[in-house]
């Protein structure tokens, strides 16, 4: 059986990654410039090509299944993988271009929402995206731009600061409403908790340990029901009612609008931390490097801090 006959179409593909990054087939139609009703018929009809059930329809919103969020990761890496691809394959291009350097978290749920309106201000620069899960060395990289999080004063990489760190529990709406109300750190700490590993650069991100230490409670969490090695995974275990993560603010602010995600704000810590954008080749005067950064950096940041 030839290739093609055994994998579904690339369109279906498409709108499927849009829709499971968004969880949402309205903001997927949007990006997509098509329908709500066009991108759920896509859908279904992956679904009924698969014979696997990728979504489940939940109140205001959508989550991904077991399977769904299995699928999700193999179409994440592939895509990745083409988009490597043809970067080798276009560096002949004339167009101005520039490699744009951050973690997986911070592309999917703040940058590439944002991406649309820079590319509408500047239909010339090809932003080109590399992402790490764990620590990423771009100042050994070919790469004009970073955004990274970290805990050092800007001046000490000469970055200027995007947004704070600040941080709280996050769960669904209906896990909360199930186990709730949470209003001691000894009821949360008892809640089934979400963790990013090691590998996800759980070493610069807050983890559950820090985060009580961070509130100076004398609560020792138990340990976490789940584990992942990506923050896009772990929002959507979430969702899926499955136990209790950190929420960053700003990275989830939009699924808190929504209503797929319930924020206990009552419970934030505030870090030393935050993301930063980075210029790593200074000497390298572009101006498409020069829009980007001054772009992002006008970005408005969350609006709860």
């Amino acid at each position: 059986m030839i290739l093609s006959e055994r994998l579904p179409s690339a369109q279906s593909l498409i709108i499927f990654e849009s829709a499971a990054r968004h969880l949402s087939f309205t903001a997927a139609a949007r990006e997509l410039g098509s329908s709500q009703s066009a991108v759920s018929q896509q859908i279904r009809g992956l679904e009924k090509q698969l014979e696997l059930q990728l979504f489940r329809r939940i109140y205001r919103g959508v989550a991904l299944t077991e399977e769904g969020m299995h699928l999700y990761e193999a179409v994440q890496e592939g895509f990745h993988q083409m988009v490597n691809c043809l970067e080798q394959l276009q560096k002949t291009r004339l167009r101005q271009s520039i490699n744009v350097a951050t973690d997986f978290a911070f592309a999917a749920y703040w940058l590439l929402p944002r991406l649309p309106e820079f590319r509408k201000q500047h239909p010339e620069v090809d932003v080109r995206l590399i992402t790490s899960q764990g620590e990423y060395d771009f100042f050994n990289q070919d790469t004009d731009v970073a955004v990274v999080f970290s805990h050092q004063p800007a001046d000490q990489f000469a970055g200027r600061k995007l947004f704070d760190e600040v941080v709280f529990p996050i769960c669904s709406p209906g896990f909360l409403q199930q186990n709730g109300p949470v209003n001691s750190h000894k009821k949360l700490a008892s809640l089934p908790l979400l963790k990013l590993g090691a590998d996800a650069g759980q070493g610069r991100w807050q983890d559950w340990y820090s985060y009580f230490k961070g509130r100076r409670s004398l609560v020792v969490p138990g340990e976490p029901v789940l584990t992942f090695n990506n923050y896009t995974l772990l929002i959507q275990a979430a969702i899926a009612g499955q136990g209790v993560g950190i929420g960053w603010g700003t990275l989830v602010d939009d699924l808190l609008d929504s209503g797929v995600l319930t924020g206990l704000r009552e419970f934030s810590l505030q870090t030393s931390g935050g993301y930063y954008v980075v210029d790593p080749q200074p000497q390298e005067l572009l101006h498409a490097k020069q829009l980007f950064m001054n772009w992002l950096l006008s970005e408005p940041s969350s609006r709860y801090q």
